[in-house]
């Protein structure tokens, strides 16, 4: 299972890559692995103000249906439209391909609340 470091990581399985005042956000290997077949992504709203652990969206998979939330607060300024036709990019590639959404950061504490990657693999190995 990858687990990047450069990434932070949330106790719900997204993972952000931080950019300046921009948070990119997706779900993990180990998200997109206990879905199984990803068939359908409901992506936020464009221009979508946020706050920590709100829900923003759903993965729907052969396996069941999960909801997405938000690891930071801000606003959404972009999504990956291609999910929409191409779910499966989560499970391919989810540290690239397959991210969700870029959101402007309303306070940049966020990212330094959520996980590192050493940390998320501690919590991963303490989850039944």
């Amino acid at each position: 299972m990858e687990i990047p470091e450069d990434l932070r990581y949330h106790t719900e399985h997204e993972w952000v890559r931080l950019d300046g005042g921009r948070a990119t956000v997706g779900i993990s290997d180990f998200a997109q692995d206990a879905l199984g077949d990803v068939v359908f992504v409901d992506l936020p709203k464009v221009k979508t103000v946020l706050t920590v652990n709100q829900e923003i969206g759903e993965v729907e998979s052969t396996k069941s249906t999960s909801s997405l939330y938000s690891p930071v607060s801000g606003t959404v300024l972009e999504v990956n439209q291609a999910l929409q036709d191409h779910p499966e990019y989560l499970n391919q590639d989810p540290y690239g391909k397959g991210w969700i959404a870029v959101i402007e950061l309303a306070d940049p504490a966020d990212v330094e609340a959520l996980m590192t990657s050493s940390q998320y693999e501690v919590f991963l190995s303490s989850q039944p």
